[in-house]
């Protein structure tokens, strides 16, 4: 086990610095970003468009558009966490929430786990935005954002991995019962 110092606690992350052993026995340092875990929900209309957002990003210093995601409070299981969060910066409901992928997001500097849903049969019920968040929500055609994933036009690394695997897991199925 690493040894393991506090260099820094914010409200969502730490920042710790661990002294870690090589494989060859030698001890080096790492810093590294501790976060509780977040989820990331792709939620399906019936007409089968996706429910995106536009999520003004303060560190890339621009609004991208992205899936809505949040991060798991404390003790907080990733699938409420999901039915929260899809509530919360999109405004809809989904009767059913299923688990897509896990993935980390930066696992050479962060123990971030997202754990991404799909989300179907969905009702409006209206955001509950956080008052610091900035969210437009954006219904777009899945053919439009397949053609914005290959072309490179999204920047939010959770929405090109989700909808990538999403994307690809649906041409295995067509091309399987092909």
């Amino acid at each position: 086990m690493a040894e393991k110092r506090s260099l820094l606690h914010t409200p969502k992350f730490d920042v710790e610095l661990w002294k870690v052993a090589l494989s060859d026995g030698r001890e080096v340092d790492r810093q590294v970003v501790v976060h509780p875990g977040a989820v990331t929900i792709l939620a399906i209309c019936d007409d089968e468009s996706i429910v995106m957002i536009r999520n003004r990003r303060f560190a890339a210093d621009q609004v991208l558009l992205e899936l809505p995601a949040g991060t798991m409070e404390a003790d907080e299981q990733p699938v409420v966490c999901a039915h929260r969060e899809l509530v919360e910066e999109t405004g809809y409901r989904a009767r059913s929430i299923e688990p897509l992928m896990e993935f980390y997001t930066s696992p050479g500097i962060c123990t971030e786990r997202m754990y991404a849903y799909l989300a179907r049969d969905l009702t409006h019920v209206g955001q509950d935005l956080d008052d610091t968040e900035e969210i437009d929500v954006e219904i777009v055609a899945a053919d439009k954002i397949r053609q914005d994933l290959i072309e490179g036009r999204l920047l939010d690394g959770k929405t090109i991995a989700v909808l990538g695997t999403y994307f690809a897991r649906q041409d295995a199925k067509r091309f399987a019962g092909a």
